[in-house]
């Protein structure tokens, strides 16, 4: 898999909660492709915490959220807004996990909306979130608006071992 350029990264007025880099506050996810779905590995913080060392659920929603964005773009080369999503918690993330596994891929697309089915699992494999996210995409002109230009990679192919083991 490779990694995928942030394409907003450096552009003024950019602080993304979910992806920005420069934001002290944000979960900083960074996004590799591997095939048509997009993979992330995040580190879980107690800042992120609900309950004593349990992940708070808006943000497990924030991750979600933001990698279904990622896989409408690598998919379908625009970007977008969340129109609905729905969200099941099936098991509780600990905030001391060594990281989580988090996926998405485009599952079907009708004209401007795109359905992402994504996923989060903890370092065991534990299945503990899932999420569809309905998308409503953008036209190329109001994406280029926005300051899209499309997604670039990285050359170097990473496997998902040596990202965990970089943690």
């Amino acid at each position: 898999m490779k990694r995928i350029k942030n394409p907003w990264e450096g552009k003024e007025n950019y602080f993304c909660f979910g992806c920005c880099p420069d934001n002290p506050s944000g979960v900083h996810m960074k996004f590799y492709a591997n095939g048509n779905e997009v993979v992330s590995v995040w580190l879980p913080q107690p800042q992120f915490q609900g309950w004593i060392d349990t992940m708070h659920g808006g943000i497990q929603a924030v991750l979600l959220d933001e990698i279904c964005a990622w896989a409408v773009m690598l998919k379908m080369n625009t970007t977008g807004v969340t129109a609905e999503m729905k969200t099941r918690y099936r098991h509780h993330i600990s905030t001391n996990d060594r990281y989580l596994l988090i996926r998405a891929h485009v599952a079907e697309v009708r004209r401007n909306i795109a359905t992402v089915e994504a996923t989060i699992s903890d370092s065991s494999g534990q299945l503990c979130a899932q999420s569809t996210c309905t998308y409503f995409t953008f036209t190329d002109e109001k994406s280029k608006e926005m300051g899209y230009k499309g997604l670039q990679m990285e050359e170097k192919e990473i496997e998902l071992a040596d990202l965990i083991k970089d943690l």
